[in-house]
């Protein structure tokens, strides 16, 4: 169990129910070539957990039977998961969108010499994160050296055509707060990496998404230690805006862990939160093919005021 599980079970956020299934998330490991303070997975080099061949086969069965639009592969670095390209190219062939949750360093790695040609070979929308557009922050917040090679990934991306004007090949950038305090607006930051990016860099992506830090695993753990954890919940919970509750991602996108078991987001998969909230029962993807899940409760705890604080936050953005 994680540290902050306990000071997360018990909360008054409002009950929410699924609507229609249009998203499979996938998180295909926790192995990643980065450490980074913001983490919500604690992922990182040392961690050993990765998706098998038997697992992905089961993911392209029941993507095969789903009305699903939309694959989004996420880890850890999904790329290093040696499942990553069969779910890559069984999502494609399916004819539904593929997203690559990119570290952008990844584009280094040994044996990745090909993975931007691959990725744009297959039309995969990738979704990089860059926290920050100032060499210092990004690595503070993610290691030494990580900013340049964040930006020779991202060169080597536009260079593919990704994040170009009319390209298909859709390039966006993920920011995420350097501590315990809620994001800018969106637009307006978006406004600011793209001039300071393309005026330094010469850098074109498609659009900015802005991710509230929630308080689980790495950066839970962090707050926890700073005694940071109550205050950041009741900034959380004092920005909380209800409309915000209708676009929230768990109500049309589901979490398959690395041993396909199931989650109604990637937030509570990592607090083995399952979907139906029974520990003692968790659902795997087998079992998720012979259930409806539109109308179903989603389990819920006073993370998911991250979501719903201020302009609202899901894997797309802000919510408003």
């Amino acid at each position: 169990m994680h540290a902050t599980f306990p000071l997360l079970e018990k909360t008054d956020f409002p009950p929410i129910k699924r609507a229609k299934l249009e998203i499979l998330q996938i998180n295909v490991g926790y192995y990643c070539n980065l450490s980074c303070t913001h983490c919500h997975v604690n992922a990182g080099p040392k961690r050993t957990e990765m998706m098998d061949e038997k697992t992905a086969d089961k993911v392209l069965e029941f993507l095969e039977a789903s009305d699903v639009h939309t694959l989004d592969l996420t880890g850890g670095a999904p790329e290093l998961n040696p499942q990553f390209r069969k779910l890559v190219e069984g999502g494609r062939s399916k004819g539904v969108r593929v997203i690559d949750r990119c570290n952008l360093t990844v584009l280094e790695e040994p044996g990745q010499e090909d993975l931007a040609q691959y990725l744009a070979d297959n039309q995969v929308d990738i979704v990089a994160s860059l926290p920050c557009y100032l060499e210092d922050n990004v690595n503070k917040q993610r290691g030494k050296g990580v900013f340049d090679g964040s930006i020779r990934g991202l060169h080597k991306l536009n260079a593919l055509g990704y994040g170009k004007e009319n390209s298909n090949l859709r390039l966006d950038l993920v920011f995420n707060p350097q501590g315990p305090v809620l994001p800018p607006p969106q637009q307006q930051l978006e406004d600011d990496y793209r001039q300071f990016l393309g005026e330094q860099f010469g850098i074109e992506f498609h659009g900015l998404l802005t991710l509230t830090n929630l308080p689980i695993q790495r950066f839970g753990s962090m707050l926890i230690s700073k005694g940071q954890f109550h205050p950041y919940m009741d900034l959380l919970k004092s920005a909380y805006r209800p409309e915000n509750l209708f676009s929230v991602m768990c109500k049309n996108t589901i979490s398959i862990d690395y041993d396909g078991f199931v989650y109604d987001c990637d937030f509570n998969q990592m607090l083995a939160m399952p979907m139906g909230r029974n520990r003692l029962k968790r659902t795997h993807i087998d079992e998720l093919m012979q259930r409806e899940l539109e109308g179903l409760p989603i389990a819920i705890g006073d993370h998911c005021y991250g979501c719903t604080a201020g302009q609202g936050s899901s894997c797309g953005g802000a919510l408003s």
